[in-house]
């Protein structure tokens, strides 16, 4: 069950977008050209993307403007970024932060 708005007044229809396959730790994930890794993970029914440090508890979306670092990932082995701020791309490879 996907959780995407199909039209939006602004965004237009889910239909003209160009859809694109992102890997979040190793597995396969469909999103959208112009998604976030925060919104396309959403829209598929993820919702940890890292593991506090200390406690071990999972974490998501917060915020989702770019405030809190909660949503905190890795990308493509090297960067660690907000997902909520940074634009999914084909292939994307994702991780988890623990």
């Amino acid at each position: 069950m996907t959780m995407r708005v199909e039209y939006h007044p602004v965004l237009g229809n889910l239909e003209n977008q160009r859809r694109i396959t992102i890997y979040f730790d190793d597995q396969a994930y469909q999103a959208y050209e112009g998604d976030t890794i925060a919104s396309a993970m959403m829209a598929e029914g993820v919702k940890t993307l890292r593991y506090h440090e200390v406690s071990g508890k999972g974490r998501g979306v917060y915020c989702n403007i770019g405030h809190c670092f909660e949503c905190r990932v890795r990308v493509n082995e090297e960067n660690i970024v907000r997902a909520c701020l940074t634009p999914v791309s084909e292939g994307m490879r994702i991780h988890s932060l623990s």
